[in-house]
């Protein structure tokens, strides 16, 4: 079973080995929600599935929602009927990637821990690393698979709320990780919520930080180095990520797992879901 990372000879691999396998590919474009459909009829692995933010990841009608912000989590029940139109059945190996440094396949990844669903990796360094390997690329649309049998399992993922978070501001118990660009952080731009700046004594990690110059995962040891300097002697098992919609905060959750320091809270409302709440406070510089 691979639940953080794979590469993409291991994927080849498997693919060989015929064990039951589904590929999803999440590419997608903040700015262009139409673009992650257009790359994928581009090009993309055979067999693959393309996964969309928006459509599958989101609930942007608020009639189910599971949480608040731009990206507002879907029901874990809403959700597992998606991924069984998808075609995922239970007992097989998920692989997800994207061409955006992991940024939107993560998202996938940790909603199938959340709905209990342990067997899913990251293809480490996504479609390029692929390619690189002499894998195949094929163009077309997204086929449409045969449904599966996806059922719901006690949540391997946990999470994190505005009171919760409200709650423990400030104390030990409690440390936040802002995945976001510094400068949206300190508050210098902000080109998608209303209000700028960031979660009183959050700190700041570019969910980009956890890429070498190849869009490869860091080592497990530099990752590690990485968060403890960051941390600071705070314990791993109180951070709570987040991101402005609880999207890119990921990487940063699964670079910290990959690095040995344990699975870690989500925020998945994130700052969207912060700024817009009545009386929360909210800090730039």
């Amino acid at each position: 079973m691979f639940t953080t990372l794979i590469t993409a000879h291991e994927l080849q691999q498997l693919m060989s080995s015929g064990a039951p396998l589904r590929v999803f590919d999440c590419s997608f474009e903040l700015m262009n929600p139409d673009a992650g459909t257009a790359q994928f009829a581009q090009e993309h692995i055979p067999g693959s599935v393309h996964v969309h933010l928006d459509q599958h990841l989101s609930d942007k009608t608020g009639a189910d929602r599971a949480s608040g912000g731009r990206h507002p989590l879907p029901s874990r029940e809403t959700f597992a009927k998606r991924m069984a139109a998808l075609g995922l059945s239970d007992g097989m190996q998920v692989v997800v990637l994207d061409r955006q440094g992991a940024n939107y396949c993560g998202r996938l990844w940790w909603m199938l821990k959340w709905c209990g669903h342990e067997a899913v990796a990251v293809l480490d360094g996504g479609l390029a690393a692929w390619k690189a390997a002499g894998g195949a690329a094929i163009g077309g649309p997204s086929p449409q698979p045969e449904p599966g049998h996806f059922t719901l399992k006690p949540s391997a993922a946990n999470t994190a709320s505005t009171p919760t978070i409200t709650a423990a501001l400030g104390r030990p118990g409690q440390t936040l990780i802002d995945a976001r660009a510094s400068a949206r952080f300190r508050g210098e731009v902000e080109p998608l919520d209303p209000v700028a700046g960031h979660i009183p004594g959050a700190l700041n990690r570019p969910f980009a930080d956890n890429l070498g110059p190849d869009g490869h995962f860091k080592p497990a040891a530099q990752l590690r180095a990485e968060f403890e300097q960051l941390l600071a002697g705070r314990d791993p098992a109180s951070v709570v990520h987040h991101c402005g919609s609880g999207v890119s905060a990921i990487p940063n959750l699964l670079a910290m797992e990959i690095a040995g320091l344990g699975r870690t809270k989500l925020y998945p409302g994130s700052w969207s879901e912060w700024c817009t709440t009545p009386d929360t406070p909210c800090a730039a510089g």
